[in-house]
């Protein structure tokens, strides 16, 4: 049976290759800039001309990172970080943006991770939820004992909102990994958060 193309369907198929297309040209863009971004990082001018290989400069910027973190790992060397780190957070001007960019990082992949105690969060309504994570469990120091500091992250954009919010308005995430449940609150709901086998029930769940 042949099958016949008409208006309708034609433009069906055409989003259906968009659908199937789009994020594979969106993630492999997204690679290619990185990639490209960090290759060229290493000044071109150092290496020779008959040397110089695409990607080489991508090679060198991630083995001279994980130097870094290797000789930052040794004591002496980690002392000598260490005075440097003090001097920048010292520096009038540079320490709002060196401390920012620090607390950012330690935040999301340090040893001080803060992104990763999913919670559900009711904010404007008793029944209207949020995803969010507990950033900090004490706010005493502000005069507002009872409460918590959660951040919520908003869809589709590298933002977000912090929200101060008493014990009694969180909900913890026990069941789902906080990886899965910034992937779930960044897509807009859209995709589906994978259960742990392990999972402790949502109403025995305490902050």
């Amino acid at each position: 049976m042949k099958r016949r193309f008409t208006a309708g369907g034609i433009v069906k198929h055409f989003f259906q290759g968009l659908l199937v297309l789009a994020p594979i040209t969106i993630t492999l863009f997204a690679l290619y800039w990185i990639f490209n971004t960090i290759d060229n990082l290493f000044p071109k001018e150092l290496v020779p001309a008959a040397y110089r290989i695409k990607g080489l400069g991508f090679v060198i910027v991630i083995l001279f990172i994980i130097l870094i973190g290797y000789l930052s790992s040794s004591f002496i060397i980690g002392r000598i970080f260490d005075l440097f780190d003090r001097l920048l957070e010292k520096t009038p001007f540079i320490r709002y943006i060196y401390t920012s960019v620090k607390d950012l990082f330690d935040a999301v992949v340090g040893e001080k991770r803060k992104f990763d105690h999913p919670v559900l969060v009711s904010i404007y309504s008793p029944d209207v939820w949020e995803i969010g994570f507990i950033t900090q469990t004490d706010m005493h120091l502000v005069g507002l004992p009872d409460m918590v500091a959660v951040y919520v992250p908003q869809s589709y954009a590298v933002a977000g909102k912090l929200y101060v919010v008493h014990r009694t308005r969180i909900r913890p995430l026990n069941q789902v990994s906080a990886g899965e449940a910034m992937k779930f609150a960044v897509s807009g709901g859209v995709v589906n958060m994978a259960i742990s086998e392990n999972a402790e029930p949502l109403a025995n769940s305490r902050v």
